[in-house]
């Protein structure tokens, strides 16, 4: 009888154990503390939605809905997609759920999402993003808020070399008349362009000043630049201004767009150059018509994402999980008493693994590499006098106490390694 093989992960798709699961999840952790620092409250949304949710919000001309949706038929709904971002399916429930007496909302939410698409590093055909969203604010202010929280999170992670790329994409006056400039400037050089630019020049003529094409290049960088009328001009001052005042630093990059026409003022992206080309690591804009796109009144809006994968891979030091106590049961009858020292530690939120099998020294050594604090030795002895042997594996003292007193040892010795990861963090910061 033949044996068959073993079954292979669907391309662009990745398991995740040990340290790769702790960065990605480390990722996650941080992200839900600095979301609450900012007042930005968690919701979920369905992982997959109608096909034309997606079609209408990210345009019928774009490559994510050309090319790269993961679409099928389902039995009663028609066309469905698995979610290649977040936004269309958050405005989506904003709509339909009656989210419109909840505005202004300040929502954050991560999880995966699909684009069928060639792998390369960092990015996956099943790839995992964090998501932050303001909806029915137009003020600047807001606009401030959502990049100092985007500025922070990367602080907080300790990624370096990160540049905050900023422009203005105008208001739907400038925006139009940069439009109509465009493609006069385009069409000037129809024959020099590429296939995909020449098809763009009508359609969205915005996205030639981001193609990567070397025969492109020339044309986008002479590409006139957008003339803010007054009220634009005003607000990414006040975008500016506010950035300023929150020390963050930016570079203005005027060639910095979004294609699509719903989009409004502010565009930005923080970028590392430690990803190669494709270094972008959180990206946003503000997108005041896509509601309106979806067939709802006007509602401002203004939002970023960011790649779990790509973060995680940027993560510069250790952050691996590491228990407080080891529990050392030797013998049967101690092995019941490590249950209950082991529940009775993580009551008190202590975490706690028995290692129960194996040579002591052995054991002590598994305990060391599981990062512990200690070690607690429960012998036949230890269990008739309710005394078991607490070592303290950095300085190997070992001395006889109670539960009571080991439980005081533990949180003050967590304590004291808690600050100093803090303290080194700091230090990393400075």
């Amino acid at each position: 009888m033949t044996r068959s093989s073993p079954p292979r992960p669907i391309k662009g798709t990745q398991s995740l154990y040990g340290e790769p699961a702790e960065r990605f999840h480390h990722v996650i952790d941080c992200f839900d503390r600095v979301r609450r620092l900012y007042g930005f409250r968690r919701v979920e949304v369905p992982v997959f939605e109608a096909t034309g949710v997606f079609a209408r919000t990210m345009g019928e001309t774009t490559d994510v809905v050309s090319k790269e949706m993961w679409s099928f038929e389902s039995r009663s709904e028609g066309s469905v997609t698995l979610r290649p971002e977040f936004t269309a399916g958050i405005a989506r429930a904003f709509l339909s759920e009656g989210w419109q007496q909840h505005v202004p909302m300040k929502v954050a939410v991560h999880g995966p999402a699909f684009r069928y698409e060639r792998p390369q590093k960092g990015r996956y055909r099943q790839f995992h993003q964090l998501d932050a969203e303001v909806i029915g604010s137009d003020d600047p202010l807001v606009d401030v808020e959502l990049l100092a929280f985007g500025a922070q999170l990367l602080e907080e992670l300790g990624i370096e070399g990160v540049t905050l790329r900023l422009n203005t994409l105008g208001d739907a006056q400038s925006r139009d008349n940069w439009r109509a400039a465009l493609i006069e400037h385009f069409s000037a050089h129809r024959d020099e362009l590429s296939e995909d630019s020449r098809d763009r020049l009508e359609r969205n003529p915005l996205r030639i000043l981001d193609s990567k094409d070397p025969r492109d290049r020339p044309f986008a960088q002479s590409a006139p630049t957008m003339q803010l009328s007054s009220e634009a001009e005003d607000f990414f001052g006040q975008v500016r201004a506010g950035l300023d005042a929150a020390g963050i630093a930016y570079q203005l990059d005027p060639h910095l767009v979004r294609g699509l026409d719903y989009y409004r003022h502010t565009a930005f992206e923080f970028v590392t150059d430690r990803l190669g080309a494709q270094g972008t690591v959180l990206a946003g804009g503000r997108y005041d018509g896509l509601i309106e796109a979806l067939g709802g009144p006007h509602v401002p809006a203004v939002g970023w994402a960011a790649g779990i994968e790509r973060l995680a891979m940027l993560l510069d030091r250790d952050v691996s999980e590491r228990i407080e106590a080891a529990i050392l049961p030797m013998g049967e009858e101690a092995r019941l008493a490590a249950i209950h020292a082991a529940t009775r530690l993580r009551a008190e939120g202590i975490s706690a693994e028995i290692f129960a099998s194996g040579k002591l020294g052995k054991r002590m050594s598994r305990a060391d590499q599981a990062g512990a604090l200690a070690a607690i030795v429960i012998g036949e002895e230890e269990v008739t006098s309710g005394q078991y042997q607490y070592k303290h594996l950095a300085s190997g003292e070992q001395r006889a106490l109670d539960m009571e007193a080991i439980i005081d040892a533990l949180v003050d010795e967590a304590a004291e390694r808690d600050l100093s990861s803090f303290e080194a963090d700091l230090g990393d910061h400075d």
